[in-house]
C-alpha cells in the first residue's frame, strides 16, 4: 500500500516491509513526601522505544454474531453502498453513501504546521489501514432470515437504498448461532429458529469450524469476530468454573450452564487465533476468557458500543468537573423501539446495560478531590423503556444538576434523538480497522539490543474511545473521558511515525525568541 505521508527524519526508517520509528516515551513518577508543605515529588521518566509497523495490510474478514440484527444488516448495507458508490432519492433530496460517524474514515488529525497554517489529514492517512471496500463479511444469527429481509425488518435505511441493496443481500444467510434462553430475554425465543444444537463442546467446535471455513473460502489472512447480538444478563464469576482459562475450558466440556453464548464465541475466536470484540454490555470477558486470550496472544476488546447518550455524557461530565463545577445528580432516560430495546425490557438484560452506562463518570469524579470527598459521587440514575413506535430512532433525555459557588446550582437538560444503528455501524468499522492495525504494530526498548519485538497487550484498551465500559489490563487506570481516549489513539499513531504527541500547547506562538522555533 502506498504511503500518504512520509516523515523526513533520521529517526524513521522505511523499508519495503515496515516503518520503524524511534520514540522517546515520557511519563512522570509521583511520590508522597510526608512533608506538610511539599506534598509530592515528581520525577520525569523517559523510555526509548523502537516501534515497528508492518506495511502490508492483510485481507480481512469480519464475522458478526447477530449478523441479521439491526447493526449487522446496517453495517453490511453500508459496506456495500460505499463500495458501489450508491446514491438514492429521499424526501430531503439525493443522498450518497459515506462513512460519516467513523473515526478512521471521516475524522482528521493535525499533522503539523506550514508557516501559520495548521495541516490536517484524514486519520486513515497516518498509517496503512484496511480499506473498508476490501472487508469480507460473514456471521451467525439465531434467526435464519436472509440479510435483505432482515434489513427490511430493521426499518433503518431509506426504502430506495434498500431496493438497490436487496439483490446483493438476499443470498446472504447467517450461520446457525447459539441460543441459551437463560441469558437473553424470553421475548427473543420467537426469533430463534437457526440454532446450533448439541453439547457446549460440540457447539464450540462447530463455531471454530465456521471460522476456518470462512477464512479458507475467502482466502483471508485474518478474521475478526465481533458480537453485535442481544445483550445478555451478567454471568456469575464462579471459582472452578470461569475464573481461569483451564477451568473455563473444562466447564465447556462439562456443559456448565453458567457459560454464556458470548463467552463461547470469545473462546472459539481465541482458539482460532482471532481477535474478538464485544459490542454489548454483558461481562463476556470473564477472568478465564481473558487469561485464555493472553495465553494465545490474541486480542480482545469491549464492552458495548459508545454511540449516543453515553458518548455525550463522557464529554459533559469531563467538561463540568474540569471547569471546577460539581455534578451532583445525573439522570438519564432512554426509550427505543428496536429489538435491542425489546430485549432490554427484561430486568436482567437491562441491569447489564445499566452497569455499562453508569460507570462512565467514575474516573472523572475520582480525578478531582477538591469537589468530591473520598467515596462521594453524583446520584446517577439510568432508565430504559421499550417504545415500539420509535423503532431504531432512540430518544435520550438527560438532566445534569451541579453545585456552583456559594450554594448555587446549575442544571443542563439535553434531548438527544439518535438513529441507533446508523451511529453504531461506523463504530463497528472503526473497531475492526483499529484492532487489525494493532496486530501490525510491535515495540521494543532501544536500550536492550537483544530484546525481541512484542505487541500490544491482549486487552486492546486503545479501543476505549468506541466502547462504553472500557476493558483494560489489570492495574491499568480506566479512562472514560472521551477526548483523552481519542488523544490516545491519535498520539499512538503519531508515535509510530516518531512524531511528538499533539499537546495543543502551541508554545511557538506564545513566547518571544530571537530565533523562531
Amino acid at each position: 500500500m502506498a504511503l500518504k505521508i512520509r516523515v523526513d527524519s533520521p529517526k524513521v526508517k522505511y523499508t519495503q516491509d515496515y516503518i520503524e520509528a524511534q520514540y522517546e516515551y515520557q511519563t512522570t513518577n509521583v511520590t508522597r513526601t510526608g512533608d506538610k508543605d511539599l506534598k509530592y515529588l515528581v520525577t520525569p521518566v523517559s523510555t526509548n522505544l523502537l516501534i515497528r509497523t508492518q506495511l502490508k495490510v492483510p485481507k480481512l474478514g469480519v464475522m458478526l454474531v447477530g449478523w441479521g440484527g439491526n447493526n449487522g444488516t446496517t453495517i453490511t448495507a453500508a459496506l456495500l453502498a460505499n463500495k458501489m458508490n450508491l446514491s438514492w432519492d429521499t424526501k430531503d433530496g439525493r443522498k450518497s453513501a459515506n462513512w460519516y460517524g467513523s473515526l478512521t474514515q471521516a475524522s482528521t488529525v493535525k499533522l503539523g504546521s506550514s508557516g501559520s497554517e495548521d495541516i490536517f489529514v484524514p486519520m486513515s492517512w497516518m498509517l496503512p489501514m484496511v480499506n473498508p471496500n476490501d472487508i469480507e463479511l460473514d456471521g451467525w444469527d439465531i434467526s435464519d432470515m436472509n440479510l435483505a429481509d432482515a434489513m427490511e425488518r430493521a426499518k433503518v435505511l431509506d426504502f430506495n437504498l434498500q431496493k438497490q441493496l436487496k439483490p446483493y443481500m438476499v443470498d446472504m444467510k447467517p450461520r446457525k448461532s447459539l441460543y441459551y434462553s437463560d441469558f437473553i430475554a424470553a421475548n427473543q425465543e420467537q426469533r430463534a429458529n437457526n440454532i446450533i444444537s448439541g453439547s457446549k463442546i460440540e457447539q464450540l467446535n462447530l463455531i471454530r469450524k465456521d471460522i476456518v471455513e470462512f477464512k479458507s473460502a475467502k482466502n483471508l489472512d485474518q478474521v475478526i469476530v465481533l458480537w453485535t447480538a442481544n445483550t445478555e444478563r451478567f454471568s456469575s464469576i464462579l471459582p472452578g468454573v470461569n475464573d481461569t482459562a483451564d477451568n473455563l475450558l473444562k466447564s465447556i466440556k462439562e456443559d456448565h450452564p453458567e457459560i454464556s453464548p458470548s463467552t463461547m464465541f470469545a473462546v472459539a475466536a481465541t482458539l482460532e487465533g482471532c481477535t474478538y470484540i464485544n459490542g454489548s454490555p454483558q461481562n463476556t470477558f470473564v477472568p478465564g476468557a481473558i487469561e485464555l486470550a493472553e495465553r494465545h496472544k490474541t486480542f480482545i476488546g469491549g464492552d458495548d458500543f459508545k454511540s449516543g447518550q453515553t458518548k455525550l455524557k463522557s464529554v459533559l461530565v469531563d467538561f463540568l468537573v474540569s471547569a471546577g463545577i460539581k455534578p451532583v445528580s445525573i439522570v438519564s432516560y432512554n426509550h427505543l423501539g428496536n429489538n435491542d430495546g425489546y430485549n432490554l425490557s427484561a430486568p436482567q438484560q437491562f441491569r447489564s446495560k445499566e452497569i455499562s452506562k453508569s460507570n462512565v463518570v467514575d474516573d472523572v469524579v475520582q480525578s478531582n478531590n477538591i469537589l468530591y470527598k473520598p467515596g462521594e459521587h453524583p446520584d446517577h440514575c439510568v432508565v430504559i423503556k421499550y417504545v415500539p413506535y420509535v423503532g431504531d430512532s432512540k430518544r435520550a433525555m438527560d438532566e445534569y444538576t451541579s453545585e456552583i459557588m456559594l450554594g448555587g446550582h446549575n442544571t443542563i437538560v439535553v434531548h438527544n434523538t439518535c438513529e441507533d444503528s446508523l451511529l453504531a455501524s461506523p463504530i463497528i468499522l472503526d473497531l475492526v480497522i483499529l484492532a487489525e492495525l494493532c496486530s501490525r504494530i510491535t515495540f521494543k526498548q532501544m536500550d536492550y539490543k537483544n530484546e525481541e519485538f512484542s505487541g500490544f497487550h491482549s486487552i486492546l484498551s486503545i479501543l476505549s474511545y468506541l466502547c462504553k465500559a472500557p476493558l483494560v489490563p489489570q492495574g491499568t487506570p480506566i479512562v472514560n473521558a472521551l477526548f483523552k481516549q481519542r488523544a490516545a489513539i491519535e498520539n499512538i499513531l503519531r508515535a509510530c511515525l516518531s512524531l511528538p504527541p499533539e499537546n495543543n500547547m502551541l508554545l511557538e506562538y506564545k513566547i518571544r525568541l530571537n530565533k523562531k522555533l
